[in-house]
């Protein structure tokens, strides 16, 4: 099995390439997600996040109340790191993890291009601002990668250089029948 690890910063257009490559038939496994799975009422991860970052994070049912702790757990990069450190409390960092994937793929934009996005999704500026100021910046990020696409037009050609990059990988039957069904 091929594995690859899919990174970007917000509103890189990361989770847009992965819902393009799980329909290609790539599974998927969000570490995200699978992290937010945990936060069970009543669970330690739970109460450790209460006790961190205020036991007015929870909702009625004892429920991580999501945008609450986000504000207060991307404020900084030190509050990112104590947030880390409860959900992800591995000692060494999610780089090591690096070493199991066939190949990293970074879908990135500039900032000015993210930012735009997020508001225009919704998110306040200066959430994204916060949140943003607490991740990787573009070149350290694109360091990281064996691929690196770039998403700045935020137009089909996300979608052009993910085909072309699943073509590379021997990927390219999925792509040829879709165009054939087309």
């Amino acid at each position: 099995m091929f594995t690859v690890f899919v990174l970007g910063n917000i509103a890189s257009g990361k989770s847009t390439a992965c819902r393009y490559l799980e329909s290609h038939g790539a599974m998927l496994i969000d570490l995200d997600e699978l992290a937010k799975s945990l936060y069970v009422p009543g669970s330690d991860i739970v109460n450790a996040l209460a006790e961190e970052f205020g036991w007015d994070i929870l909702d009625g049912e004892g429920g991580i109340r999501r945008n609450v702790l986000a504000a207060r757990a991307f404020a900084s990069p030190d509050t990112v790191a104590r947030l880390n450190g409860i959900v992800h409390p591995a000692p060494t960092g999610f780089e090591d993890a690096f070493g199991l994937a066939d190949e990293i793929l970074v879908i990135s934009a500039p900032l000015a291009v993210r930012r735009e996005r997020a508001i225009h999704r919704g998110m306040e500026s200066s959430d994204f601002d916060a949140r943003s100021a607490c991740q990787s910046d573009e070149a350290s990020l694109c360091n990281l990668a064996t691929t690196v696409i770039d998403n700045a037009a935020g137009d089909n050609s996300l979608f052009e250089q993910l085909d072309a990059w699943l073509a590379r990988h021997g990927f390219g039957d999925v792509v040829d029948r879709e165009e054939a069904d087309a």
